[in-house]
């Protein structure tokens, strides 16, 4: 989205608007950064954690279309916001919180990002350990250490340089991690066996959903609250169809498509299938060519760092938003120490990965699920551009604090946490969810209901209804007000939309 000589070493824009003469690029651009971020080998391992709810072949791929494709467009559909705003997104979620209001949501989306960091650093370093014993190299302590260090420096390093950078970065993570992806599935191709998958006992729709919620809160849901980031720096005359298109296309491409053939990995191989529980991406060197391991490490640590990368970017604008007064780039890298520490603990410490982390998307996603509902309802409200100088005034339009939305997430993810259950009892401390599985008659934490994470989809669906049966009034109110001269109001049922 930029020229070669628009690139800079450092980005200093913070979670200030973008200035008109720094708006660049077409909606086309969006492509790299979201497919870069979502073509790590990391979605063959989903394949597992799918069939891992007692599902079939059929049940489990339509599961993965759906679920990647429908969480990546509610990332489209937040991105609107981005190009009508020129503005993070966690600065554009004031317009439906209240400038202080919003603090709120911007701690969780600073959480969830600095967990996801911490999620992919630590899948890198595994994937390079194991590639390494593989070889028949040390894949010690040592090995691991210096893998930390070279995957935290490459997404830190990339998190302060900021945007131009991470923009050019993700084009090149795009080209390599695609062609060698290809070629993985071409040699794993063999181990597909279509009598095993045959034979997978068809699920109930408990199950399903179960799988569902997952592949959801997997992808798009754990992206949707950075989703504007990116394409705040495209002009407000770019097409808004197709904002919404490269978005969800670049992001719900490769996933789809990784999903599904990680289905058919894991279903024709119970040993495959329990590897990947301990180590996602190690795992899946297992049914490869002792030639092709060191470009697979390539492809997995590439890959894993691409989503980082981003993923550190966002964080460090969430910070910010909360009110941490620093710099973007000291937000970067104290989101990096975050990131380090946790990876050393999943490493180093924990018995295996998926525990924590089904624990962390399922505890999280219902929270960010309630915001992206109160948020995506908000954008489809509104047909005028965001009144920039007013997203930082409590005494503007926006307001200071919006209880109604506030409520709303606080509704959603009360209900939500209490029809979710934490699936492997790891860490014990969330065992207290599912609290309402009883009383609402779906067979208490046991039961048939226990494990189909219900709690996120009625999160996601009190936000989104909630805002748009209470806030239309608000919205209509602050879009009668004038917009300044510096930044015209633009008329979403005129914007381009092809």
């Amino acid at each position: 989205m930029s020229t070669a000589g628009e690139v800079r070493a450092v980005e200093r824009q913070g979670i200030d608007v973008i200035a008109e003469s720094d708006r660049k690029g077409r909606p086309r651009g969006l492509f790299w950064p979201w497919f870069a971020a979502n073509v790590s080998v990391l979605g063959l391992s989903y394949g597992s954690f799918v069939l891992g709810f007692g599902i079939s072949l059929a049940q489990a791929t339509i599961v993965s279309v759906v679920g990647v494709a429908f969480s990546f467009l509610l990332c489209g559909v937040v991105a609107i916001a981005g190009k009508r705003g020129s503005a993070p997104t966690m600065v554009l979620s004031r317009a439906a919180f209240g400038v202080r209001g919003n603090r709120l949501p911007s701690f969780l989306s600073w959480v969830l990002t600095v967990g996801w960091e911490t999620a992919l650093a630590s899948l890198a370093v595994l994937a390079t350990s194991t590639v390494f014993r593989e070889l028949g190299w040390d894949d010690g302590v040592v090995t691991k250490l210096v893998a930390l260090v070279v995957v935290a420096a490459l997404v830190v390093g990339a998190g302060i340089a900021g945007f131009d950078v991470i923009m050019r970065l993700q084009t090149v993570i795009t080209v390599v991690t695609a062609v060698l992806t290809v070629v993985y599935v071409v040699l794993a191709v063999p181990s597909i066996d279509l009598g095993t998958l045959g034979a997978l006992p068809t699920g109930s729709a408990q199950n399903v959903i179960g799988a569902l919620v997952l592949v959801m809160t997997g992808f798009g849901l754990g992206w949707v609250n950075a989703a504007a980031d990116y394409s705040r720096y495209l002009p407000r005359t770019s097409s808004t169809g197709g904002v919404v298109w490269w978005t969800t296309f670049g992001g719900a491409l490769a996933p789809a498509v990784l999903v599904v053939v990680g289905v058919l990995l894991a279903g024709s191989s119970e040993d495959l299938d329990g590897a990947i529980s301990a180590d996602p991406i190690g795992a899946l060197t297992t049914i490869l060519p002792v030639w092709f391991l060191v470009p697979f490490a390539l492809v997995a640590i590439l890959g894993l760092v691409g989503g980082a990368v981003l993923d550190i970017y966002s964080s460090g604008l969430a910070l910010l938003s909360a009110g941490v007064r620093i710099p973007r780039p000291v937000a970067a890298g104290v989101d990096g120490v975050f990131m380090v520490a946790g990876a050393v603990y999943v490493v180093f410490f924990a018995k295996d990965f998926i525990s924590p982390f089904q624990a962390f998307l399922v505890t999280l996603g219902v929270p960010i699920a309630a915001w992206a509902g109160v948020f995506v309802a908000d954008v489809l409200l509104r047909r005028r551009a965001y009144a920039d100088a007013e997203l930082d005034d409590v005494r503007g339009r926006y307001g200071d604090v919006r209880w109604p939305a506030i409520g709303l997430v606080a509704l959603g993810t009360a209900l939500g946490w209490g029809l979710v259950t934490n699936t492997y009892g790891v860490p014990s401390w969330l065992n207290w969810q599912g609290y309402l599985l009883g009383p609402f008659g779906l067979g208490g934490r046991e039961g048939a209901w226990a494990y189909a994470n219900l709690g996120v989809l009625v999160a996601l669906v009190v936000g989104f209804a909630g805002t748009l049966l209470t806030a239309r009034g608000a919205v209509r109110r602050q879009e009668r007000l004038p917009v300044s001269v510096a930044e015209p109001a633009v008329d979403a049922r005129r914007e381009p939309t092809a």
